[in-house]
């Protein structure tokens, strides 16, 4: 994130405006399918500052969010070769083989898992676009994994204010990677338990 701390604290300054819920759509919208800070920094300090609104502000940031990936997922099915330089470029490339390899292991739950993932969730709306995953299992994937996590988050300053917002900087990385890993853990055992005997 320092490579961006400039991008990052100006989002900062954003969620403190009288118009900050217009900016958290339109960010959560651009991180989408293009901008490198996610909607987090202020959802996060937005449910802080007002718990009475922090629901509010999930589902704005979740609807904002999915309509954006809805824009990445173009740009994936009919401008890939327009972004692949600029994927190499951003440092993003070994991240997109990655994803690549999600879901052609797991499809569904590849989109549904970005919602937790580090790896940026454009990733995930440009390669389901180049990959012509069906549009209504990704527009609900996203839904849920996008919702889930914007909905833990405003959850989390609305009830635990700044010491939270310090944990939540410090650690979202691993909270990330643990839930991926209980998610594709908990569906592992469902496929093992739905193969026949």
């Amino acid at each position: 994130m320092r490579i961006f701390s400039s991008l990052y604290s100006r989002a900062l300054v954003w969620s403190r405006h009288r118009h900050a819920p217009w900016y958290l759509g339109g960010l959560s919208f651009a991180e989408s399918s293009f901008f490198p800070i996610p909607p987090d920094v202020m959802l996060a300090p937005m449910s802080m500052v007002n718990p009475g609104r922090s629901w509010a502000f999930a589902g704005l940031t979740t609807i904002a969010s999915v309509v954006g990936g809805l824009l990445g997922y173009l740009i994936g099915t009919f401008a890939f070769e327009l972004v692949a330089p600029l994927l190499e470029a951003g440092g993003y490339w070994e991240q997109y083989q990655a994803v690549q390899v999600w879901f052609a292991r797991w499809g569904f739950w590849a989109v549904f898992l970005a919602g937790f993932s580090p790896i940026p969730y454009k990733i995930f709306t440009i390669t389901a676009g180049v990959i012509a995953m069906p549009l209504l299992p990704f527009v609900l994937a996203s839904l849920v994994g996008r919702g889930m996590r914007f909905f833990l988050v405003a959850g989390l300053m609305a009830w635990g204010g700044e010491r939270m917002e310090r944990m939540l900087h410090v650690y979202v990385d691993r909270i990330g990677w643990i839930t991926v890993s209980l998610v594709a853990a908990v569906f592992v055992v469902h496929r093992v338990g739905a193969m026949p005997g």
